[in-house]
Formats: structure tokens, C-alpha cells, sequence
């Protein structure tokens, strides 16, 4: 038996919540600028699903799972939101995937929802494929320790979260307005771009293109966090 997840987040700003769920193995490393331009426009709520950024990193590792994650950020919207709240989300990668299953969920709890490059690969006509082909290039001998003193939040990824998430296939119609699958413009042509494309196409919302490549929140911090409250503002004022 497992042992509960954490429910560790941060809240810094003032304005509608918006829920951010990082990708990798969920430890918001490096997204000190994203989350900074984010706070000056919403009340963010940064959640660490693992726990790992909250005195988790190197301890056994529990909520290998995407109902795991997409739960977990459901009870750190039940507690930040009022009774008749709903929330923003962003999901980076691995978190743009546990960001689709909370709108499957909970979608009553959701203004807007954008997925970045969510990996689900699965959902591609060549997706078994594609997916060991991804896997391979991850993963592999001399990865780094997941567990103990020395243990890194990529060794955790490559470790638990990177083969269950990358096997989910989510499986739902998005409320009409309230998806938006992104890619970055620099992964035109690569696997993530594609299974942006087709993810949004399956679940029926709408496709974006944000700065930079799937680290775009991290390698063009300010310019990703404009791109994303602008698209969330614009979903506000279209279904006003």
C-alpha cells in the first residue's frame, strides 16, 4: 500500500487562480521567472505534486499514477477556491497530461485548461511505436538515482513517472471553450508538436502554438506566461 501524496503547493499573487502543474516529475525547478510575470496578473498556485520542491526529494516515491497527480490537484483546488470558484490550469508536459485527466475529473471546478506538449503519445496511429522510441531516447543506462542522498527530480521522472505517463491515453470530450493543447513553435516537426495536433483534435479543443520548445517555460519564461494569460483572458471574454 502507498503512502498518500503530499498536496504540497505554493500560492503567491492576487487575481482568478490559476493552478500550475509543472512537467517532469512535478518539482518546479527553474520556474522562478514564469511564475513571477504569472503572479503579477493571477493567485498562483504552483503544485508539487511529488512533493519533491517540500522535503520529499530522495524519500520513496508514491502517486506514480496520473489519477494520483490530477487528484491531488483537485484537493489543492478545493482548498484555495471558494465554494462556487473555478480555477485556471497549465499543465507542462507530464503536467499538461495529469492537467487533461483534472478536466476529465472535475471539469465543474475549470475556467480553462492548457496543456503544453502533454506527452500522450498513445493517442497517435503509430503511438506504440512512437512511445518506446521516446522512452529510448529518455531513458537508459546510467540514469540518475531516484531515491536516497544523491537523488535528482530526473531520476524520479525517468524512474516513476515517465512510463505510466506517457501510457495514458486520455479518453473524453473537453467541455466546449475550456481546452487548449499548445505546442511551441520551435518543435514544428517533432513527435510533441504532432501529438499536440492530435490530442486537441480527439478531445475537441483548440490547438495553440507558445514561444519556445517544450521547455518553452522555462527558456522563454516571460514571453510563455504572457502567451498564457492572454489565452486564458481571451477564453474569459469569449464565454462571457
Amino acid at each position: 500500500m502507498t503512502e498518500p501524496l503530499p498536496d504540497a503547493y505554493d500560492v503567491r499573487g492576487s487575481g482568478p487562480v490559476l493552478l500550475l502543474v509543472p512537467g517532469g516529475a512535478g518539482h518546479p525547478m527553474g520556474l522562478g521567472p514564469l511564475t513571477e510575470r504569472l503572479s503579477a496578473r493571477f493567485t498562483l498556485v504552483t503544485y508539487d505534486p511529488l512533493g519533491l520542491a517540500h522535503g520529499m526529494l530522495g524519500l520513496p516515491v508514491a502517486g506514480r499514477r496520473v489519477a494520483d497527480w490530477s487528484e491531488g490537484a483537485h484537493r489543492v483546488l478545493e482548498t484555495v477556491l471558494p465554494a462556487d470558484g473555478s480555477a485556471y490550469v497549465c499543465g507542462t508536459s507530464s503536467g499538461g497530461i495529469a492537467a487533461l485527466d483534472l478536466l476529465a475529473r472535475h471539469p465543474h471546478r475549470l475556467a480553462h485548461v492548457v496543456a503544453h506538449e502533454p506527452p500522450c503519445v498513445t493517442l497517435l496511429p503509430d503511438g506504440a511505436e512512437r512511445r518506446a522510441e521516446l522512452i529510448g531516447q529518455l531513458d537508459g543506462p546510467g540514469r540518475p538515482p531516484a531515491e536516497g542522498a544523491s537523488a535528482t527530480p530526473m531520476g524520479v521522472f525517468l524512474a516513476h513517472v515517465l512510463r505510466p505517463f506517457t501510457a495514458h491515453a486520455p479518453a473524453f470530450t473537453a467541455p466546449p471553450g475550456r481546452l487548449t493543447v499548445a505546442a511551441g513553435t520551435a518543435s514544428r516537426g517533432q513527435l510533441l508538436h504532432r501529438t499536440a495536433e492530435v490530442t486537441a483534435g480527439r478531445l475537441g479543443g483548440a490547438f495553440a502554438e507558445f514561444p519556445g520548445g517544450h521547455l518553452g517555460a522555462l527558456d522563454h519564461p516571460l514571453e510563455f506566461a504572457d502567451r498564457l494569460a492572454d489565452t486564458f483572458l481571451s477564453s474569459a471574454r469569449t464565454s462571457a
